[in-house]
Order: C-alpha cells, then sequence, then structure tokens
C-alpha cells in the first residue's frame, strides 16, 4: 500500500523495552530467564541484538514506584506486589548508561519522571547520556499522579486526578498543574542544555584560559514549583538539545507534546468490527487531535519542529512451531490476560507490517514497537519483521549517526549564543 503523499521525513522503527515484556506473564513463556531481568548482561545483549538489527532506537520504560497493587486495592500504599507479573526495575538511566557504551548505532531513551525528581539532576543526567552515547541519546517524559510514588518521596501528597473527567474529555485542573510542571521542567533541561555555547571549552594554555567566560550562560528559571539557577555542570553535549518523547493518550497530554517534546508515542486503535472507534480513536482521529493542540502552541517561538507522530504497537509474531495467536491464548490463560493501551496485533511478519504499512498511509511518521515476549519477539523483529519492513521501504539500511537525525530533526540552535548572559525565566514569563 502507498502512502497517500510522500512522507515529509523517513519513517522511524523502535522499539520499546520493558522486563521480560510487555504481556504480564512475558517471564513464564517458552524461553524466558526470569532471573535474567535483573542482570546487566540481558539488556545490553539486547540492546546489541536490536542495534545490529538497524532498529532506529529502543526506549526504557520506567516508573518510581513498585509495579501495581492487586486489583482488589489499588490504592494499597505501599503497593503489595501482584502474583503473576515482575515485580521491580532497574533504573532506566543508569541502564542507558550501561547500554550506550556497548552499542554503536542505535538511539537510546530512557523514561525520566518529572514529578518528583529534580529538574537539574534530571538535565544534567541525560546530557552526560548524551556524551557517553556520541550523540544518540532521548528522554521520555513520565509525568506521575500515583500516591505510592508520592509517598516513596514524601515531599507532597498526590495529586487527586479525576479520570472521569479525562474520559469525558473535560479539564481537570490537578492534571493540568502536571502537565504545566512537566513542561516547566523540559524547559528548564533545555534552557541548561544550551547554558554551554559549542565552543565555550578554548584550552588556551598560553593565557591559562580553558572556559571563555562570555559563552557560558547563568540561567536561572524560577516558578512556584520548583527554582534552578545553571549553567550546567556538564558541557554542551553532541545533540546540543537531546530529542524530548511523550507517551500520549488524550488532549491534556497531546497539549503537553505540543508545548515541550520533539516526539509524541500515541496509541491509535483498530476500528472495531461494527466500525466503532478502538479505545483512544484510529490513527486519523488522534493525527488531527495532536496536529489541533500543536496548532495552539507557538513551537516556532521555543525553537521547535513539528511533532513527530509515532504509533505504539505490541506485537506478537509467529515462531516455529506456534502461531502467534496460540502464544498470546497461552500466555493470557496463566491468570493475567494482556489488556494494553496499545493495540495488540498477533501474527506473521508480513500480517503485522501490513498493519503499520497501513498507518504510515494515514500519516503516522513511525513505529515503536513493543515487543509482547522479550524472548520470542525481540529475535523475531530482528530476523523477519524489520528486513520485512525494510524491504517496504519502512525501514532503513543505513540511517544517520545521532538520534535528532534519526527523527528528521534540525540540528538544536543554542538561544544564548547571540544574546547576553544571564537570562532569567519567572512564572510569569514561562
Amino acid at each position: 500500500m502507498a502512502p497517500r503523499n510522500p512522507p515529509a521525513h523517513p519513517f522511524t522503527v523502535g522499539i520499546a523495552l520493558d522486563g521480560a515484556g510487555w504481556h504480564p506473564s512475558a517471564w513464564r513463556d517458552l524461553g524466558a530467564d526470569a532471573a535474567s531481568v535483573f542482570r546487566p548482561e540481558y539488556w545490553s545483549d539486547l540492546a546489541v541484538a536490536l542495534d545490529a538489527s538497524g532498529a532506529d532506537y529502543l526506549t526504557i520504560d520506567d516508573t518510581l514506584a513498585l509495579q501495581g497493587a492487586g486489583p482488589a486495592d489499588p490504592s494499597d500504599v505501599p503497593p503489595r506486589p501482584r502474583d503473576g507479573i515482575v515485580s521491580g526495575r532497574l533504573d532506566a538511566a543508569l541502564l542507558a548508561s550501561w547500554i550506550a557504551p556497548r552499542t554503536e548505532r542505535i538511539g537510546i531513551i530512557p523514561t525520566i519522571t518529572t514529578t518528583q525528581t529534580e529538574p537539574f539532576h534530571v538535565a544534567t543526567g541525560l546530557q552526560t547520556l548524551d556524551h557517553v552515547s556520541l550523540g544518540r541519546a532521548g528522554w521520555q517524559v513520565r509525568l506521575s499522579a500515583d500516591a505510592a510514588e508520592a509517598a516513596a518521596f514524601g515531599r507532597r501528597p498526590a495529586p487527586e486526578v479525576r479520570y472521569d473527567l479525562l474520559l469525558a474529555g473535560e479539564p481537570d485542573p490537578e492534571l493540568l498543574a502536571l502537565t504545566d510542571e512537566a513542561a516547566d521542567v523540559v524547559d528548564a533541561a533545555r534552557r541548561l542544555w544550551d547554558s554551554w555555547e559549542d565552543d565555550a571549552i578554548i584550552r588556551d594554555a598560553a593565557t591559562g584560559r580553558y572556559l571563555d567566560r562570555d559563552r557560558l550562560h547563568y540561567v536561572e528559571v524560577e516558578n512556584e514549583r520548583f527554582s534552578v539557577i545553571g549553567p550546567s555542570i556538564v558541557p554542551r553535549s553532541p545533540q546540543g538539545q537531546l530529542p524530548v518523547t511523550v507517551l500520549a493518550h488524550a488532549a491534556p497530554i497531546y497539549r503537553l507534546a505540543a508545548r515541550a517534546a520533539d516526539v509524541v508515542f500515541i496509541t491509535p486503535h483498530r476500528r472495531g468490527p461494527g466500525g466503532e472507534p478502538g479505545r483512544y480513536g484510529g490513527p486519523v482521529e488522534i493525527l488531527a487531535e495532536v496536529r489541533e493542540q500543536e496548532a495552539a502552541v507557538d513551537r516556532a517561538a521555543e525553537g521547535l519542529s513539528p511533532l513527530r507522530i509515532v504509533a505504539d504497537l505490541v506485537v506478537l509474531l509467529d515462531v516455529p512451531g506456534e502461531p502467534a495467536s496460540e502464544r498470546l491464548a497461552r500466555l493470557d490463560a496463566y491468570g493475567i490476560p494482556l489488556d494494553s493501551d496499545a493495540q495488540v496485533v498477533a501474527g506473521s511478519a508480513s500480517e503485522v507490517a501490513d498493519l503499520i504499512e497501513g498507518w504510515q498511509a494515514a500519516g503516522i511518521d513511525g513505529i515503536r514497537l513493543r515487543p509482547a515476549s522479550i524472548a520470542a519477539d525481540v529475535p523475531a523483529i530482528t530476523d523477519e519483521l524489520l528486513p520485512e519492513l525494510r524491504a517496504r521501504g519502512l525501514a532503513r539500511e543505513n540511517a544517520p549517526a545521532t538520534l535528532r537525525e534519526r527523527f528528521s530533526l534540525p540540528v538544536a540552535e543554542n538561544r544564548y549564543a547571540t544574546t547576553s548572559t544571564t537570562h532569567t525565566v519567572t512564572e510569569a514569563a514561562a
């Protein structure tokens, strides 16, 4: 199926990693080694295999609390471990720094929460990752309304987000406050990333000047939630500005992506047999909603390009001796059926590629694959699906070196390069 209009930039293919896989029973799948999920070699071996496959990037999921309480007690603080699922994670940012020097080409995007963390620490940690990876780092922004996460940090109570309002499409003040905070954190990080100009380090032995002080910018960000006084302690990194990504399911988060991100991960669902919209709508409906939010903000004033819109898809691929549909049924039979925010597709590489090609034709800029089972689906993705996508022109043979280039984002200009050396942002101006 040919796209309705020629794509403005190359289609991207990423892989979302989480524990043993996105099916809650993936750790019980044939060939899975549940104990290895907390071993560094598990992650580096995965990353090396995906790097060799030509995937554009990988993301590492993360939260600030133990995986969910049991269904009878969803508000337990602290949460009770739930039987049947992998409990516990390794820190995504630290994993990314472990993976980076062991890979050569693939982009690396850890999930880092904004709600409880310190913006300065987040910004400098991500800059460090960009240096370690030689320009392959990104950031998936996550915000938290979780009571367990608030209790773990003990700084403030959890916001009382009204999910009924969210589902009804009505504004919720608590959620809007969280998205405003997340946008402010991203803005602070971006300003810190620009606080060193590319050539601020001069290393002039004759004069004893290591830095050109005029190329180091003192940034002050202050609002009712936090204050940060820069500059960063990390010199400007290879990409200058790391690609910022957001996973979004509803209008308030689409607006956050429009305000602060370079890439938004969306979760379209194929229409049901009666023609009714899927769980969050089909790709055309969601694309229109994202672009509507994007049109309502002035991205150009912040130096941001048009959003890259990437669709998430949970995949189960046929493996020798077991069709994907039968494997899904087997995993579901362990007691916790797969119930995902993203569409689930089970079939051959050709069948999955057909769905992806249709979404590209609808205007999607890329796909992020969530392997239901790492043990079974990552090898099938690398050996079968990616070659199929490449044969259809949906995956590249030779991708650019930096993650910004892979998303077809322009070179990041330093906002302070031709202005004065002190820059203050207050709540009124933010």
